[in-house]
């Protein structure tokens, strides 16, 4: 069995986007139940936790920006969630360039001991620019960003698995370096789980080579499809196995008419001058590259107000209609759904109680079909 055929069998992982920004997970005047503070997440990360959840992304923005005026800084976010959780993993967003990779290869090493193994990084190489140049940094080119996020999961992974850590490059150079204590290792996880996204062909490039996970945008299922052929592709020749997550925003009513009436208005109650502002910032990021594949370069209006594309996945509709696309996504490839919601707390709950059930009857149909024998004579 490939390694791509035993992660269909394995049961789907979601996670959520930790709100732990002001302005909620749509750029929009629209109700938005939710709240950026410690209180609140440290109670959504508990009940997520309890409905099914495996993963919490905290996301990452130093300075105020499109809609999110505060945010607290992800790797603390990250471990005040850990320690308020029993089982949850929570994967820090993080930039190279901001951080040097010892330094935080040591915090993301005492986190993971000190949660019994459950901390985790996404390594964002960088799309706006204003928080490099804003704190003095160099903004490199788009696939010299990539080129040192690199060099980066590879100290990363250097200083969590060797006592005597050496890396040459041409961004990081490690001499002789320990820490102590490691993070929590075991047979199949050796060392903190790699998260890592992007669209262009560096960032696949970069996944195939290196990175535990690959994040898409929200995509359809063709767009999705082609994102995850050309990934293997890349770590087919590297000798290497990566797993998918896929952004996705869900509305999930009791009716798909209420679900698409919530869109419309999501879309409606938009503000423009945010989405317009963050428009420009990431496809001027985007339109960098040389092929144009880079994120966000083809979204339109209506998907940027979810600003990474989550409504393309369409997730969107009666829970028995969100659960059959997820599968569907998982076919394609998912091993992880990331979701955002509008009214975080209540929304998880009920997909805990409505959605999931539903995708975990769906995996059995899965399970079923594969372990029934082909009739004789069916190849001829």
């Amino acid at each position: 069995m490939t390694f791509a055929e035993s992660t269909l069998h394995e049961p789907l992982k979601f996670a959520y986007w930790v709100p732990n920004v002001s302005g909620g997970l749509v750029t929009s005047d629209i109700e938005q139940r939710t709240d950026w503070g410690y209180e609140y997440n440290r109670d959504l990360a508990v009940a997520a936790e309890n409905n099914g959840f495996e993963y919490a992304l905290t996301q990452v923005r130093y300075t105020a920006s499109y809609g999110a005026a505060y945010q607290h800084e992800s790797t603390g976010f990250s471990l005040a969630l850990l320690l308020a959780t029993q089982r949850l993993k929570v994967i820090a967003a993080i930039h190279p360039g901001l951080w040097h990779p010892g330094v935080l290869a040591k915090f993301i090493a005492s986190a993971d001991v000190l949660s019994g193994g459950r901390a985790a990084v996404n390594v964002v190489s960088g799309w706006f620019k204003d928080e490099f140049t804003g704190l003095g940094e160099p903004w490199l080119e788009h696939d010299e960003r990539y080129r040192r996020s690199e060099e980066f999961i590879r100290v990363l992974k250097a200083l969590w698995t060797d006592d005597h850590a050496e890396f040459s490059g041409d961004f990081y150079r490690i001499h002789d370096f320990d820490i102590k204590p490691k993070p929590v290792s075991g047979q199949d996880r050796p060392h903190p789980e790699i998260f890592q996204g992007g669209n262009s062909t560096a960032a696949r490039k970069l996944a195939g080579r290196v990175s535990d996970w690959y994040f898409s945008n929200g995509k359809d299922y063709d767009g999705f499809s082609e994102q995850v052929a050309e990934v293997r592709g890349y770590a087919a020749e590297n000798g290497h196995a990566v797993r998918f997550g896929l952004n996705g925003f869900v509305i999930a009513r009791e009716s798909e008419a209420e679900a698409r009436e919530v869109l419309r208005e999501i879309v409606a109650k938009a503000n423009v001058e945010a989405v317009e502002g963050f428009r420009s910032a990431v496809q001027q990021a985007g339109n960098s590259t040389a092929d144009k594949k880079g994120m966000w370069s083809d979204s339109e209006f209506a998907d940027l107000v979810q600003y990474n594309d989550g409504f393309r996945t369409q997730l969107i509709g009666t829970p028995e209609q969100i659960a059959q696309r997820a599968i569907e996504y998982k076919r394609r490839g998912a091993s992880l759904l990331l979701l955002g919601f509008l009214h975080f707390r209540e929304e998880i709950e009920y997909f805990g109680k409505h959605v999931l059930p539903i995708v975990r009857e769906l995996e059995k149909d899965i399970d079923r079909s594969a372990a029934t024998p082909e009739p004789v004579g069916s190849r001829a």
